[in-house]
C-alpha cells in the first residue's frame, strides 16, 4: 500500500507548511538527508499548550505528538517536491527528536513520543524503523507541550 492511500485510510490529510516562526527554515536537505526543524503542537491551528505531569496527562501528550506527526509529514511532502519527488521516494525515518514540556517528576517522555513514532509506522511501515530520543524540558515555545524534529533519507 502506497503512502497516500495509507494516508487516506486513516483520514489524514497533510496541511500545508508553516510559516517559520523565527530566523530558520521548515527544512534542509543535504545529500539524501531531509532535516526538518522542531514542529510544536498545535490544536484547532493553535499551540496545544500545557506541561505533562502538571495539566496534561500522558495520553492527551500521545495525541499532541501524533498531531506533530502529521505536520512533520506535511513538510517532509514539501521536501520532497523541491526534489522533484513524492512520499514514496522516502526511504527511511531515520531519526526522531522529542521535547517535552514536562515536569521535573515527569518520566514518560518516551510514551509521549510515541504517539508520533508510532503514526509514522502505521503511514511508512518497515521504512519508519528509526533512532529517536526524547526529553523532558522545562518549556517550550508559545508554551506547547510536545515539540518533535525528525531527520529522513529520500532515494
Amino acid at each position: 500500500m502506497s503512502v497516500a492511500q495509507r494516508l487516506a485510510e486513516l483520514n489524514i490529510s497533510l496541511p500545508p507548511v508553516s510559516t517559520p516562526a523565527a530566523a530558520y527554515v521548515p527544512f534542509a536537505i543535504t545529500g539524501n538527508l531531509v532535516f526538518l526543524s522542531g514542529h510544536i503542537a498545535r490544536r484547532e491551528g493553535k499551540p496545544w499548550v500545557g506541561q505533562l505531569g502538571l495539566n496534561v496527562d500522558t495520553p492527551t501528550g500521545q495525541a499532541a505528538a501524533r498531531s506533530i506527526a502529521v505536520d512533520l509529514i506535511g513538510t517532509l511532502q514539501a521536501a520532497c517536491q523541491s526534489q522533484g519527488k513524492t512520499l514514496e521516494d522516502v526511504q527511511r525515518i531515520v531519526k526522531v527528536l522529542s521535547l517535552v514540556n514536562s515536569t521535573s517528576t515527569f518520566t514518560e517522555q518516551h510514551l509521549v513520543t510515541n504517539g508520533c513514532s508510532e503514526l509514522l509506522a502505521q503511514v511508512f511501515g518497515p521504512r519508519s524503523a528509526h533512532a529517536r530520543s526524547a526529553f523532558g524540558v522545562a518549556q517550550l515555545p508559545m508554551g506547547a507541550c510536545v515539540e518533535i524534529e525528525l531527520i529522513a533519507e529520500l532515494g
